[in-house]
């Protein structure tokens, strides 16, 4: 199967949650410039400001007054609060130990569907909601290969095999089988094959959606 380039890099590292304010500050603000191709100089031209004063701001040696901000924002085309954005940030990381994943009822859960949530976080700079969940069909588990719902989708499958439907296409999932798909069309099992059915389903769709 030939490798395809990702237009994003994994490994990419980004700043971490800075401490200091005029250095959160300069490093948005730099940012902010370089996105738009603009030259210290450019800015300089844009805001009145002179370019040593915006090498001070960028560098974190001098504290912008609320009016150089107000400025900038407008050169740079932002709300002023995105230069206060990675001082403020705070990132979240749920661990769930094992057995102790939160059993739901999800809108839409059938008989015998079994969803443990694996863990949640709020809103995100990101824009994207995503559940991630462990779930499992059982003997008494429904086939319903209608469910439907804004977002994308992804399933990993860990023990059993499912007959699982997506659209007009059915699929037969083994374990170590993923499926990734627009969970706009008609999905769901269809088949339970050999029980029990354990997979991993993890479901994105913007903020506000779901």
């Amino acid at each position: 199967m030939p490798v395809s380039k990702l237009s994003q890099d994994p490994h990419k590292t980004r700043e971490s949650r800075e401490k200091n304010l005029e250095t959160a500050i300069g490093r948005e603000v730099r940012d902010f410039r370089k996105a738009r191709n603009m030259t210290v100089a450019d800015l300089a031209e844009a805001t009145g400001l002179s370019v040593g004063m915006l090498s001070k701001i960028e560098n974190g040696v001098t504290s912008a007054s609320l009016t150089t901000l107000q400025v900038l924002s407008a050169a740079l085309s932002v709300p002023m609060t995105a230069f206060f954005r990675r001082f403020e940030e705070r990132r979240e990381a749920v661990h769930v130990k094992a057995g102790e994943a939160l059993e739901i009822e999800r809108a839409g859960t059938r008989a015998g569907h079994q969803y443990n949530l694996l863990g949640h976080i709020g809103a995100t700079n990101s824009g994207v909601v995503v559940e991630p969940y462990l779930i499992t069909l059982s003997e008494e588990s429904d086939i319903f290969p209608t469910f439907q719902h804004e977002g994308i989708e992804l399933l990993y499958i860990l023990e059993g095999e499912v007959g699982y439907r997506h659209g007009d296409q059915s699929f037969h999932l083994r374990p170590g089988d993923s499926l990734f798909f627009d969970a706009d069309a008609p999905h769901g099992p269809d088949e339970l094959i050999k029980l029990p059915v354990r997979y991993l389903s993890v479901i994105s769709y913007p903020q506000g959606g779901g």
